[in-house]
């Protein structure tokens, strides 16, 4: 007689639920666009989504408290000339996000507290280096202001945001880049590429260090850094067929596990949860999620369960740990979007009957702040990101994580790069940074930029009773207030500059109308006599009536001169430096 051995796990019941209706997100456009991703992106403040927008690309910020139906003219995030291809969150910062599209710019963002009131067309920074569009957009995990980003052009290139350079450029593949993902502590860099190859390499100096045959099918690959180092994929094999599969970082030829799932042609994307080991594979065009729970024993992928929906879906992103209802058990919140423009909100949770901190399913998770700078991880410095405790913190109505340090402004300090070559843009001054404590950044054509908040001394700035609390910028050694006043002259000089033009105007078409008008009565001198009109005058009749045509009195109430002039010259003489004519 056999006994069958049930797994033993906590997470082996966790089910999913979909939130009512009104408590989710209507009538939003999401973009039509064939590109492979996920189109969403969440964090415990906003909900990020690509849209669908005429005359460019443009994507959708949302408070989480603004749910129901989204009105059709809501503000939008709209910066780009292209299609946006995606979108990411900073992981250090709840208020800045970087999107990438087919104008080939990355644009890094700021949004305020509360979301948007108007449309916003102004990025903190524009990042150009690539030649063709930028369809993948990544945060480092723990080095403040790192991003990554890939283009068509087959180019990887890793920015510094705080400045605007570019730290490395990876030049590796030979096709289109699928994906990317960082390890634990941001020390390598795994990617899939077109070739059907995935590859680990060092991020710092484009070094491969090692590669193999992801898999046999053509169609697009997702590859992504487990915490402990393991590397899980996505892919096709050769009859068209989903397959996963778990590699080894040292063998990535010899697959731990291949397993084929179904015949489906959506790409599926493998989202992942670092503190339960569970990952959910959520396929474009698919009405299924799935999940999985990845252990140290024989399978080593172990299938939970499905959340199964009756329509297909369009985008999906996932909400960071922090932002989890742990009173509820939540382990996990899904946006997902379909095509009828429904963004409905999906929680993963663990039942439990008690309700009291459940420190099994919550252990210490991703915290909002970054554990070294880019200048420490580019020199060579490798450190795992901090991490909190969800225990005791203070949570929305909703049971989002609310960070108890003060929002702060993404700052930019431009220094010497390729973004100098530039042309700069057209219009007045603009700060590209808004730090707490006067902190140092860079305008548009590369001058420095000091903000001073007046919230305090930081980085040499100080407020004053006169400030009264308003940001204080001096860009080029110039003040605000000089700025103001040189603006002030220009629009003055303009405005004289505008008058004097239409004047000159005015008197050109009145002399145009006075020629024409002693053309069309004959008013001509004849053998050095008078003209007829004159010869009429002297016999005492009436010339014929002046024509319609001939211009209107002058500003001061004169008629216009008459052709014969006083000493009996015949027409009248004009004055060559400011073309008005004699007295008469």
């Amino acid at each position: 007689m056999s006994f069958r051995v049930v797994r033993s796990s906590k997470f082996r019941h966790v089910f999913g639920q979909a939130l009512k209706r009104e408590q989710c997100y209507d009538n939003i456009r999401v973009s039509k666009s064939s590109w492979d991703s996920t189109f969403c992106a969440v964090n415990p403040k906003f909900l990020a989504i690509i849209v669908e927008s005429a005359g460019g690309g443009a994507f959708i910020v949302l408070p989480h408290n603004k749910v129901g139906r989204i009105a059709a003219d809501h503000a939008l995030v709209g910066g780009h000339k292209g299609p946006v291809l995606d979108i990411a969150w900073c992981p250090h910062n709840d208020n800045v996000i970087a999107s990438g599209s087919e104008d080939c710019v990355v644009k890094v963002w700021q949004i305020p507290d509360g979301g948007l009131s108007r449309t916003l067309t102004e990025p903190v920074v524009d990042l150009v280096y690539h030649q063709r569009r930028v369809g993948l957009v990544l945060w480092h995990p723990s080095a403040l202001n790192v991003l990554l980003t890939a283009g068509s052009d087959n180019l990887i290139v890793v920015w510094n945001v705080g400045t605007g350079e570019v730290l490395v450029r990876i030049d590796c593949h030979p096709d289109t880049i699928y994906s990317a993902c960082w390890n634990w502590d941001g020390s390598q860099l795994v990617t899939t590429c077109k070739d059907k190859k995935i590859r680990i390499l060092n991020p710092r100096n484009g070094e491969v260090l090692n590669e193999a045959l992801a898999h046999e099918g053509s169609k697009a690959t997702r590859a992504i850094f487990l915490r402990h180092g393991l590397i899980f994929t996505t892919g096709f094999n050769r009859s068209s067929e989903r397959q996963y599969s778990l590699r080894a970082p040292d063998a990535l030829g010899d697959p731990i596990v291949m397993v084929d799932l179904d015949t489906s042609n959506g790409v599926m994307f493998p989202l992942y949860d670092p503190d339960t080991n569970l990952i959910y594979l959520c396929g474009k065009g698919d009405s299924v999620i799935r999940y999985f729970e990845v252990t140290p024993e024989h399978p080593y992928v172990h299938y939970i369960s499905q959340f199964q929906t009756p329509d297909s879906q369009r985008a999906i992103g996932m909400m960071p740990k922090r932002g989890c209802d742990v009173s509820t058990c939540e382990v996990a919140r899904f946006y997902r979007l379909n095509n009828g423009g429904l963004c409905q909100v999906i929680s993963m949770t663990v039942p439990r009957k008690s309700e009291l901190f459940q420190e099994d399913l919550y252990p210490d998770t991703l915290a909002d702040e970054a554990s070294i700078s880019a200048e420490d991880w580019i020199s060579g410095v490798d450190t795992d990101p901090q991490l909190i405790s969800l225990k005791d913190r203070v949570f929305l109505v909703q049971g989002g994580y609310v960070s108890q340090a003060q929002s702060t402004t993404l700052t930019v300090t431009k220094k010497s790069n390729v973004l100098d070559k530039m042309a700069p843009k057209s219009g007045g001054p603009k700060s590209l940074s808004a730090s707490t404590g006067g902190s140092a950044g860079a305008s548009a054509n590369g001058s420095p930029v000091t903000v001073n908040n007046g919230t305090g001394a930081g980085g040499g700035g100080s407020t004053s009773p006169a400030n009264n609390g308003t940001q204080q910028i001096t860009i080029g050694g110039v003040s605000e207030q000089q700025f103001g006043e040189l603006r002030t002259k220009f629009e003055e000089e303009f405005r004289k500059l505008k008058a004097i033009i239409v004047k000159h105007e005015n008197r050109i078409r009145s002399l145009e109308a006075t020629v024409k008008a002693m053309t069309d009565r004959g008013l001509t001198e004849v053998d050095g006599g008078l003209a007829p009109a004159a010869v009429a005058a002297s016999a005492g009749t009436s010339p014929s009536p002046a024509p319609s045509s001939l211009p209107p009195a002058s500003d001061d109430g004169t008629q216009p001169p008459a052709a014969g002039g006083a000493d009996g010259g015949g027409g009248g003489h004009y004055r060559n430096s400011t073309l008005e004519p004699d007295e008469v």
